[in-house]
């Protein structure tokens, strides 16, 4: 087992063309309009620009937008969602609306010149939050497509290694191991002790690197980011059941975990109340940590688990979007 820690970018190469970017990281929420700077110094004759990305899934770069600056095309999944900001003849920054969670990663702006091709590359990132997650069933119950499909369940996908990494540093200690969205395996440690790989090791997200999507079992780390909507809390002796009822009743759906998630993180929901959600666990927000609420010293949502769903002594938390 070993420790990783994010590698350093490369020393961008000299660019005739091309702006180097003052920011290369640019910082935005889910539902949000980003704009990825992508500026010429001077119009080459016969020129392209080619914007990608590189998913982090897989590490393939895929074609985002094509343009000459007279005429443009775009390609994939992203292309509804994308254009060129183009607000004067150099500009072909790429402008992103209604951004969503897989929309993070590493961009690449490509003057395509004949033998004088350069490139810039920037990062988008979304603020948010990660968290743990296992189902009903116990630990380490998932394969990767299963964690996979649970995350995007709960209003939230597969987190990756720099968000994962961004969460330990911000304080997420977790003994369980989880899948990422590369398919590798980790687990973020700030108290060394023996059940969570020893005292002796010291603090970080520890690896097992990458295991069979199949047969491997583990649990998930999720990663969710700003709502388009609210959650909010309905108090009650409810089973799962008429929790959702209840939610229904009033224009809204029982929450799901990443958004109860979100609530907590974006508009610090806090709540003593345990509640039921869409998976069947029961959870509730703390955002000022007192005795009476689970008595932990630090901010967090707090679970029961999952209780028989014929239980009545629980509240139920609801979504309604925007």
């Amino acid at each position: 087992m070993v420790l990783r820690l994010p590698g350093g970018a490369a020393a961008p190469l000299h660019l005739q063309y091309l702006l180097e970017p003052l920011h290369p990281t640019v910082h935005t929420q889910r539902g949000a309009t980003a704009t990825l700077p992508c500026v010429l110094r001077a119009l080459p004759h016969n020129y392209r620009v080619k914007w990608s990305k590189v998913e982090p899934a897989n590490y393939r770069e895929n074609i985002i937008i094509i343009t000459n600056g007279l005429y443009h095309k775009n390609y994939g999944p992203l292309s509804p969602r994308v254009r060129l900001r183009h607000s004067h003849r150099y500009d072909a920054s790429l402008t992103i609306t209604d951004v969503a969670l897989e929309d993070e990663g590493r961009y690449r702006c490509q003057l395509v010149n004949g033998l004088e091709d350069e490139s810039i590359s920037l990062t988008l990132h979304l603020e948010g939050v990660v968290f743990p997650y296992q189902p009903s069933n116990g630990r380490y119950k998932f394969n990767y497509h299963e964690a996979k499909r649970a995350c995007e369940q709960q209003d939230s996908r597969l987190a990756t290694y720099q968000q994962l990494y961004k969460a330990w540093t911000e304080g997420l200690d977790w003994c369980n191991a989880g899948w990422i969205l590369d398919g590798t395996v980790h687990y973020p440690i700030i108290n060394s002790r023996e059940p969570c790989g020893g005292r002796l090791l010291l603090p970080g997200v520890r690896t097992y690197g990458a295991r069979d999507k199949q047969k491997d079992r583990f649990d998930a780390f999720c990663f969710t980011s700003a709502l388009q909507g609210r959650v909010y809390f309905i108090r009650g002796h409810l089973n799962f059941k008429e929790a959702g009822q209840a939610c229904r009743n009033h224009g809204a759906a029982i929450a799901k975990v990443g958004q109860l998630y979100s609530a907590w993180k974006f508009s610090q929901l806090d709540r003593c109340d345990g509640g039921w959600l869409a998976d069947g666990s029961v959870r509730y927000p703390i955002t000022t940590p007192r005795e009476r609420c689970g008595g932990l010293p630090d901010p967090g949502v707090r679970s029961f688990g999952f209780p028989s769903k014929e239980m009545r002594t629980y509240g139920t938390y609801c979504f309604v979007g925007k």
